[in-house]
């Protein structure tokens, strides 16, 4: 009898240690088979951005904007229309003859203003200096879509890869449940109706985080459409006659893309960026040169108020035609004027104008260094979490992963030599799913970052995601 026991519990402990074999292999291998999929789209990092960037309606709506400005520049800049006139001077009701009396005339009039002092050049050149700015304000543009498209397909690929990891422990988790439940009922190991449910618990913990998970996923691709739908019409969608709708099975690579960093050098030193260093660098960027631009413009819209303070002229010229009477000839007549206007109600306007000017000049001006302080803070912000990234995921490369791995595999040995408790075992592998969660969190966090490092010193958007340049 004692011999028929232990043959029976020699058997369950080979069951048992084939099934969590089994399950180890099915847990590593369902990755791999998940990512294979007919019906699923891959969606590269690269053709995400360049898809947003081909699909930006701001891009149109600023280059017509330019286009407007640039017009203006033209059409301002030229002297007024002379305007034309014609009348009848003095001519006579009692008999309506119009050569009755001498002074009767048909007169033609033609008057030109004369803008104030260089008005027409500044004004031109102001408008045309308001243009330049539009370039830069898209080249940040297409640089921050780089920054958003970026980090929401992060977010995706980020939940994607947490689902395959938990997926991967979810079929461990199963099997664990299945031999507790074995060798519960077979009332000889050492299985309690406590490791049931517990193995239970754990499966309906691991769906809700799936659930969680798929949710950010599907909310960061949904976001994601926004910005690259027109890729998906052409791409994946097709014409309507292909009998194709709705948003594509959208799936994202496996690996994480390499993203190269500008001015490395900048990145690794413990103390802070010299500032001077820094504002060589940021007084470059797009964005800055927009706003200097602005400035410029402003500047010359100062210039343009000092002209209020010199008079508009004006110039005149008539002719008038007078009809010969039967007795004799008659002259016609001739007549020049010239105006100009007199600041006596509105002696005060040039001098608020003026003010204004140049209270909307200081204004740009603050925005501008308002803006390098912010980007010299940011840039110190991101080397400071991108530094302690990269310690911890040295921390989790060399130590915290291959120990949480050891740990697992040692209780799962004591357990399956009824050395072990099940709890143990079960506290060990969500140890071990949670330490791979954190690295993949790290991981993810380290690109973002090092993309936003990469917004502060590129020259043109694709400077971001490929170093096509030496700094």
């Amino acid at each position: 009898m004692k011999k028929t026991i232990m043959h029976k519990l020699s058997i369950m402990k080979s069951k048992r240690v084939v099934l969590l074999q089994t399950a180890l292999v099915i847990g590593v291998c369902s990755i791999s088979m998940g990512a294979v999929s007919t019906a699923a789209q891959v969606l590269s990092l690269e053709t995400a951005v360049g898809a947003a960037q081909a699909n930006d309606p701001w891009l149109v709506e600023n280059r017509y904007s330019q286009d407007a400005v640039e017009a203006r520049s033209i059409s301002e800049g030229v002297m007024p229309e002379p305007r034309f006139s014609a009348g009848l001077a003095n001519f006579p009701t009692d008999t309506f003859d119009i050569d009755q009396e001498p002074m009767t005339q048909i007169t033609f009039g033609v008057t030109q203003t004369i803008p104030r002092g260089d008005t027409l050049r500044i004004r031109r050149e102001q408008l045309r200096t308001m243009g330049r700015q539009y370039p830069f304000q898209r080249l940040d543009r297409q640089a921050n879509t780089v920054v958003t498209v970026s980090r929401l397909w992060l977010e995706a690929y980020k939940a994607q890869q947490s689902i395959a990891l938990i997926e991967k422990d979810r079929s461990l988790f199963i099997q664990l449940a299945d031999i507790a439940e074995a060798g519960y009922s077979a009332t000889l190991g050492r299985a309690r109706q406590q490791d049931i449910v517990r193995a239970q618990l754990e499966l309906t913990r691991l769906d809700d985080r799936l659930t969680v998970l798929k949710q950010k996923q599907e909310m960061a691709l949904e976001e994601l459409s926004e910005w690259v739908s027109g890729y998906f019409r052409e791409e994946y969608l097709g014409s309507p006659s292909d009998g194709r709708q709705g948003r594509p099975n959208l799936e994202l690579p496996r690996d994480l893309p390499d993203i190269p960093m500008l001015n490395e050098p900048l990145y690794t030193g413990e103390r802070e960026a010299d500032p001077q260093v820094l504002y060589g660098y940021f007084i470059e960027h797009p964005a800055v040169q927009a706003i200097k631009r602005k400035i410029e413009a402003n500047n010359l819209g100062i210039d343009l108020a000092r002209e209020r303070y010199k008079p508009l002229w004006g110039v005149s010229a008539v002719y008038g035609y007078r009809d010969d009477p039967p007795s004799g000839d008659r002259a016609d007549f001739i007549s020049f004027g010239v105006s100009f206007d007199l600041p006596i109600l509105t002696k005060n306007r040039p001098e608020q104008e003026l003010q204004s000017a140049v209270s909307e000049a200081e204004a740009v001006k603050t925005q501008k260094w308002s803006l390098i302080r912010k980007m010299i803070a940011g840039f110190e912000k991101n080397k400071t979490q991108l530094r302690r990234l990269k310690q911890r995921q040295q921390l989790y490369q060399k130590q915290l992963l291959p120990q949480v791995h050891e740990q697992s595999e040692a209780y799962l040995t004591a357990y399956t030599n009824y050395d072990g408790d099940f709890a143990e075992v079960v506290r060990a592998r969500i140890a071990e799913l949670n330490a791979q969660l954190d690295a993949l969190d790290i991981d993810v966090e380290m690109e973002k970052t090092i993309i936003n490092l990469n917004y502060y010193f590129m020259k043109s958007a694709e400077d971001i995601l490929v170093r096509n340049q030496e700094r």
